[in-house]
């Protein structure tokens, strides 16, 4: 019961730090997106890398990079698994700074629901009446964002497949959280160092060309991204995967609130009856799994 307690905890703290990215990200709003993605990617692996190195974990780590190998599955699915995360930290960083936080925070409320169809396609599970009548509310919802602005929300979809493809795959391979992120970092970071070198070639870096702060800010892109990742990654392995998609919904409550109190982002009639389907549907979702996990447990009582 007391590691179930610490996962929820590793869980809250990782959506509660996700949920204020955006005023992290906006504060380097002068940098582009992709030099922001390049040195999140780059700094991470490397303050990963010697957190590892600074608990004597460097043998571990070596260890479990061959072990790895050896269950060639498993080594593709991680790198899989950091493409996808880089996907999504470039969709989620473009959106910020060019004023898609309310799309963002729909992205995210989606994620749950995505994340109960890979369940369904590639481990047969079932749903309820009640978790079908989910999935056509969320559907309606899409369907009228897209009837209102006249084009599909790519932001919105594409934040929602790759963060629930990423936490599916994550979820069936075991590894210690930080050493995982470690090597999961490690696959993108020498595409990262070489896009950089590249960046200050054609002199586009921003990168010790603006100021103290910037550069202090991109540094600590790695402390951001791993600590988030690092606290989801050894909370999600110890609880249930529908109580993980259920804390999801803190992130994206706390970008709407971002979106439109902080930096005034459009929240009319249009998008609010585009987000009630959403919110219906994510409740009606929420509150089947709640009754089948009550139901379960009487059983076995």
């Amino acid at each position: 019961m007391q590691t179930d307690r610490n996962g929820v905890i590793w869980v809250v703290a990782s959506f509660i730090i996700w949920g204020f990215m955006p005023i992290y990200w906006k504060y380097l709003e002068h940098v582009s997106s992709d030099e922001i993605l390049t040195g999140r990617i780059v700094w991470a692996f490397l303050s990963t890398v010697l957190v590892v190195l600074l608990i004597r974990g460097g043998g571990q780590l070596i260890h479990d990079f061959r072990q790895l190998w050896k269950n060639q599955r498993s080594f593709w699915s991680l790198f899989a698994a950091s493409v996808l995360i880089t996907s999504n930290w470039f969709i989620y960083i473009w959106a910020v700074n060019h004023h898609f936080i309310v799309q963002t925070s729909l992205g995210y409320y989606m994620n749950p629901l995505v994340s109960v169809l890979l369940g369904v396609l590639f481990l047969k599970e079932k749903m309820s009446s009640a978790q079908k009548a989910a999935f056509v509310l969320a559907a309606i919802g899409v369907i009228t964002m897209v009837f209102f602005y006249g084009k599909f929300p790519w932001i919105a979809v594409g934040l929602a497949l790759s963060f629930a493809v990423y936490g599916f795959i994550k979820k069936n391979i075991q590894l210690d959280p930080l050493r995982g992120l470690a090597i999961e970092t490690m696959f993108i970071f020498p595409f990262a160092v070489g896009y950089y070198i590249w960046l200050f070639i054609t002199g586009e870096a921003r990168f010790l060309h603006v100021n103290t702060q910037t550069d202090v800010l991109l540094v600590l892109t790695g402390v951001a991204t791993a600590l988030p990742l690092l606290l989801y990654a050894k909370g999600v392995q110890r609880i249930p995967l529908y109580l993980s998609g259920f804390i999801q919904y803190i992130a994206p409550t706390l970008m709407l609130i971002i979106g439109v109190l902080m930096y005034h982002e459009t929240f009319g009639q249009q998008e609010l009856l585009s987000f009630s389907f959403i919110w219906a549907a994510l409740i009606l979702f929420t509150t089947s799994k709640v009754y089948e996990t009550v139901k379960m447990r009487r059983r076995h009582v």
